[in-house]
């Protein structure tokens, strides 16, 4: 069939621009600097007051109100947070974290890479409410990290990218738990105890075979989500469980397909045809029946997954990002990035990810439990390490969740930036350097 040229020109390279694995992180990196340039503007004050409009959902007196700033951190993220929640599931079911020789290294490197930085932080700040950022250079930002070293192609092998996003799943999974038990203001136990029951829900619909994606979505969101947004502990929280209750199994094994889809294409092929381009009935009842049985062949853990991906990297993460990146750099600008809170970030994400990260991945292969995946080189793993130090979207993330002070949240986020650019780079260039393009 051949194609038009609205395929050739336009659907086509679209498609390869969006399966494209560097995509995402450059359409944070320009959501980011756009974010930069507005804040820097001579509408810098249009763009802060952008974030600050409020709405409102509910009815009769029960009504939650908050600026557009917050419905994106605690309600938008929650997407991000799914997705992140249902990475985490597959790889511990049948992924890099499947089984303990495999997820020993990345593991052990991603606890490393969270527990030094934590400890820089504190050296620069020690007391007070700036002691309060420690988690901050914990964080690594997978979409950006993986997006530069797909820029560097084959002279990566693929098991360094695996060993890379294993570790950021597991440093995801860190941070997770430290906004859980650290960063939770005040705690409703009543809506809490609403959360879990609506969490009981969701299990035994897991355990009595409810596959059924919308009814999740409907009792995840409407209930789970919206009794962790009043309880105190965030919402983002209750996106991470809703997603570990979703199904990670199929109804239809391969043999069963295989089977039943040569039955389908021998009755499509039977079925009565029509002059025109349209299908005849019978043709679309075994279409319909072939839909069915490809939809129950995948996991609806993997279709979420698959169909959610797109969203959160396009829509979620640069709208995070144009709300929160957009820093104003005022003269004093110095003062800023010298400060306690900026340096602890900069030097936590760049001195800490790459100490921690080669320091734990040194010890596990010295005490000989584990070893460096096949084709990884010391010199991977070191470039590896500081691209973990970008930080970008978790760490702006917790920033907001750490401070109040609008002087405390202006030094974290020069001191994420800074140091996410210069951990980028740095990542790039020696691994460019100290590699060869493979054959």
């Amino acid at each position: 069939m051949r194609k038009s040229i609205v395929d050739i020109w336009l659907i086509t390279p679209l498609q390869k621009f969006i399966n494209n694995s560097t995509t995402s992180g450059i359409i944070l990196f320009v959501s980011a600097s756009i974010a930069l340039i507005a804040a820097n503007s001579p509408w810098a004050e249009e763009y802060h007051r952008i974030w600050k409009h409020t709405f409102s959902i509910g009815y009769d007196d029960f009504v939650i109100s908050k600026d557009l700033h917050h419905w994106i951190n605690d309600g938008l993220m929650a997407i991000f947070f799914f997705v992140i929640g249902l990475e985490l599931k597959r790889e511990i079911i049948a992924g890099e974290l499947s089984s303990l020789k495999d997820a020993v290294l990345p593991l052990a490197a991603g606890l490393g890479g969270m527990a030094v930085p934590a400890l820089i932080y504190l050296a620069f700040n020690s007391n007070g409410q700036s002691s309060n950022g420690w988690g901050i250079p914990m964080a690594t930002d997978i979409a950006f990290a993986l997006g530069i070293l797909y820029l560097l192609g084959n002279r990566i092998p693929l098991s360094l990218k695996i060993f890379l996003t294993a570790l950021a799943i597991a440093d995801d999974l860190g941070a997770v738990l430290v906004i859980a038990f650290f960063y939770t203001s005040h705690i409703d136990f009543i809506s809490l105890a609403v959360g879990g029951v609506f969490m009981a829900v969701l299990i035994i619909a897991n355990l009595i075979g409810v596959r059924n994606t919308t009814f999740y979505g409907l009792v995840g969101i409407g209930g789970l989500w919206l009794a962790f947004l009043l309880s105190g502990v965030h919402a983002t929280i209750a996106a991470v469980l809703a997603a570990l209750t979703i199904p990670a199994y199929v109804k239809f094994d391969e043999d069963t397909f295989s089977a039943q889809s040569r039955q389908l294409i021998n009755e499509f092929d039977k079925a009565q045809r029509t002059d025109d381009k349209l299908v005849s009935k019978e043709q679309l009842y075994v279409l319909e029946k072939f839909k069915y049985l490809s939809k129950e062949a995948m996991t609806p853990l993997q279709r979420l997954e698959h169909a959610l991906h797109p969203f959160v990297a396009f829509v979620v993460m640069p709208i995070f990002a144009l709300a929160n990146a957009g820093v104003t750099f005022s003269g004093n600008f110095g003062d800023n990035v010298f400060s306690p809170v900026a340096l602890g970030i900069i030097f936590g994400l760049i001195i800490g990810k790459t100490v921690g990260i080669i320091g734990m991945s040194k010890l596990m292969v010295w005490l000989k439990l584990s070893t460096l995946p096949e084709g990884v080189r010391w010199p991977h793993i070191y470039g590896a390490s500081l691209l973990a130090a970008v930080g970008f979207t978790m760490s702006l993330f917790i920033t907001e969740l750490a401070f109040t002070d609008g002087d405390y949240i202006l030094q974290a986020k020069i001191g994420i930036l800074v140091a996410s650019v210069l951990a980028g780079l740095a990542g790039y260039l020696l691994l460019r350097k100290t590699t060869t393009p493979l054959k």
